[in-house]
Formats: C-alpha cells, structure tokens, sequence
C-alpha cells in the first residue's frame, strides 16, 4: 500500500483494540539520509578503514560467528544467540496492543521519542484500521499501546493523522531525568516589569507560524561547500562570522536594541516610500561601517 519510495517496513504485525485486529506495518518517519556523513581512511594510502571483529587472543573473526554477552561480573559473561533472543515470547513482539487512551497533553512532551508511521496492509486489515482510527478521531483522544522493538518493550503513543496512524516510541521513565535536579539551584530573580514588556514586544515581533523548510542547516551546507572546494584541490577553508561574545551589562539597554533591531524589517519594506537622496545615505554608510569591521 505505501508507495515505492515508501521502503522496507521496520516491523509488521498487527494492531489491536480489544477484539478488533487489523494487520499494520511501522516504516521510520524521519530520515538522516540527507546529512554529510563521513568514513575513516587512512591519509597515507587514502584506503578506508574497515572495521574488523577481533578476538585479543585468536584474531579476527567473522561476525556471522559472534553471539551477544551479558556481563554479570568482569570478563564473565552469559551468551545469547539468535535462537535465545527469539525464545523471549510476548505478545508485543507480533501486536500492537492498546491498553488505554488519553488527553495528548497528558504526555509530558520529554517523553516523546520517536515517530513511525502507522499503516494498514491490503485486503481486510483496511476497514479495521479505518474502525480504529476513525473512532480515535472522534475522540480526540491518543492511543497509548506497547511494542517490542529494537531488542526493548517500547511504550508507543498513537494520534491520528490524515488517513494514517503516527506512533512516538515514549521514553522511560527511568530514561527521563528529574528536572528538579537542574532547576532547583536556579535563583529566584524577579524580573523588571518593564523589561519584560520589552521582551514580550520582541516576542510579539517574531511571530509568525512554524515552517520547518524554512530552517537551513548552514554546518551542513558550509561542509558541502567544504567538500567542493577540496574536490578541486583547495584548502576548503570556509569562513564564518565571528560570534558577538559581548558581555552585556545593561540589561534595559540590550533589550531595547534588540527591539530596534526586531523592527528592521518593517524599516526596510518602507524604504522605497522615502526620498532618493536619503536612500543612498543610509547605504552608503552600512558600506562603509562593513568595511570598517572587515578591517
């Protein structure tokens, strides 16, 4: 059913409310495809490093031959094949079983992990799935249901969206770190009335609704322009801008400039409306103050 840029299932098995069962299959909903990556090679033959299993005493040896071990106390371990890990029988191995629903705002959103699209497979399992997820819709409530995925139970958090299921693998709470623990050495500072009206003013400037497309990963794309320059024998140095690392010590005085400076755009969409003669001026004079600092 998924389409063929779709790929392979990370798992296939059935999701189930009550006596309702629909089969389903999970695929990843997010990629890192798209992201510079890199190998290990050796600078003096320019051969990349190949990663080889290898027994202190015996030598290298093939993965295929490797078991897992648990270590119960130094150097001694208990072994796992294969065959071990598959006698390990729950019923969240083969379904997606769902116990219970809930507000989403329930969910402290530090629990959230991963997201997996959920997806019927052909044939019966269609009008079931339909069933269970038209049935979420109406009440507007999250599914939360369990699963054994990546060698670990998982809990899972299931929300409807358009004709599918998303599920967010939830983190532990034994993964999740007390937040006390950081906050609760935090001052108590009483914030100046009217610095907070400031920065609730440069707030209100930055509005404006989430686009994800908009966000540029620049690291990424100065490696790629890194990696061009470097292909056709350059250094590949790529400059960047330093940081402003000045200290700020007048609290008002940097919160109104910011204000100033949140409001540039607006400046500069009523440009055109001013006189030609104060128009050169004013970029005249950003020239020369670029210049200076390139100085």
């Amino acid at each position: 059913m998924p389409g063929r840029t779709s790929g392979r299932p990370l798992w296939q098995g059935h999701l189930k409310l009550s006596l309702v069962t629909c089969p389903v299959a999970l695929y990843p909903a997010t990629s890192s495809s798209a992201h510079v990556s890199f190998h290990l090679i050796n600078p003096d033959t320019n051969n990349r490093i190949r990663m080889v299993p290898t027994d202190p005493d015996a030598g290298p040896v093939e993965r295929s031959d490797l078991v897992k071990g648990y270590e119960v106390s130094k150097d001694e371990y208990v072994l796992f094949s294969d065959a071990d890990f598959d006698k390990v029988r729950l019923d969240s191995t083969r379904t997606i079983g769902i116990d219970q629903f809930v507000d989403v705002s329930d969910i402290d959103r530090v629990y959230w992990d991963t997201p997996f699209y959920v997806v019927p497979d052909e044939g019966v399992g269609v009008e079931a799935f339909a069933v269970i997820r038209d049935a979420m819709k109406s009440a507007g409530k999250v599914a939360i249901g369990s699963l054994v995925l990546r060698g670990r139970e998982r809990q899972l958090a299931l929300e409807v969206r358009d004709k599918g299921l998303v599920a967010w693998s939830l983190r532990s709470h034994d993964e999740v770190r007390d937040a006390d623990d950081y906050f609760d050495d935090i001052p108590a500072v009483k914030a100046d009335k009217d610095m907070v009206e400031i920065a609730s003013r440069i707030i209100a400037q930055k509005e404006g609704p989430f686009d994800p497309s908009k966000f540029v990963d620049r690291y990424d794309d100065a490696l790629r322009a890194m990696i061009k320059t470097k292909q056709k024998g350059g250094k590949g140095v790529v400059a960047a801008p330093e940081p402003d690392d000045t200290n700020v010590i007048d609290l008002m005085a940097a919160l109104k400039n910011s204000l100033k400076g949140a409001a540039r755009p607006a400046a500069k969409k009523a440009a055109p409306k001013k006189t030609a003669s104060k128009s050169p001026a004013k970029s005249a004079g950003r020239k020369k103050s670029a210049g200076g600092k390139a100085a």
